[in-house]
């Protein structure tokens, strides 16, 4: 298979990751172009047994990194709002929250990109969870009726600078809850302890409030039925804590950019 092949259906996706991280498209382009400049110039940069998703998007962050410009907070640009959240959050941990919730790359894959160890990926996540943490803090009602499930879903909350409205066991409580505390973010699991459904609370909450909802369960075949509408977030259990806070962290920055109106502070 050819070269341009290989990489001529990443460009479109390399561009949007591009613009995210230089804050304008001009600018994420001209880094595009010197990728694709350099591959030109050799060919043999490009690892043809990799994933070619994966390997274009290597080059470009080894690109990217090593301008030193790209390795400081710069808030002298002109932004739009998204652009401002993003440039808030440090350099790299940036990169790490942007493949990963922004282009889908799991983080097995996002550490390859970096060219980081798992574990190193992984710190980054959690720095990008913090730092949007304190840009969104929020309450988040948690429906778990395993009491130490619960109680690790507080921890993680909290890590991220987020404060816990409470902990529902049933579908009633998880209703009484959200009303009584109008939570920015919800995670649910779908099983509760009085044989309750906790995807029936949800869709309940719903109905009185426009929220977020992570689905954090054992069953995900119960959810991902291929009908719409399906959940936007989804964990299975057993979870990495690593995997709950992107997820968080992802969930809250994204509604807050489509809905600034509806942060909630802790």
């Amino acid at each position: 298979m050819s070269l341009s092949s290989l990489i001529g259906p990443q460009i479109p996706f390399l561009r949007r990751y591009a613009r995210a991280l230089s804050g304008s498209q001009a600018s994420g382009d001209a880094y595009v172009s010197a990728v694709l400049e350099a591959l030109l110039a050799d060919p043999s940069i490009f690892d043809r047994e990799a994933d070619p998703r994966e390997e274009v998007y290597r080059l470009f962050t080894r690109l990217w990194n090593a301008m030193p410009i790209n390795g400081k907070m710069d808030k002298a640009r002109g932004m739009n709002a998204t652009d401002r959240r993003l440039e808030a959050i440090t350099p790299l941990p940036r990169q790490a929250f942007l493949l990963t919730a922004l282009e889908g790359f799991d983080a097995e894959s996002a550490a390859r990109v970096l060219d980081v160890a798992r574990a190193e990926f992984d710190r980054l996540i959690a720095a990008a969870g913090r730092e949007i943490g304190a840009q969104v803090a929020s309450t988040v009602a948690i429906i778990e009726d395993e009491p130490l499930i619960a109680m690790d879903l507080e921890s993680l909350v909290e890590g991220l600078g987020h404060k816990v409205a409470g902990v529902a066991r049933t579908r009633a409580e998880a209703v009484a809850l959200a009303r009584a505390t109008q939570p920015g973010l919800v995670l649910a699991d779908i099983r509760l302890a009085d044989g309750s459904s906790g995807l029936d609370a949800v869709n309940e909450i719903l109905e009185i409030m426009g929220v977020p909802v992570i689905f954090i369960t054992a069953y995900p075949e119960s959810l991902l039925t291929g009908e719409r509408p399906e959940p936007t977030y989804l964990i299975s259990k057993p979870f990495r804590a690593e995997t709950v806070k992107a997820v968080i962290s992802q969930a809250l920055f994204f509604n807050e950019l489509a809905h600034p109106a509806h942060r909630r502070s802790a």
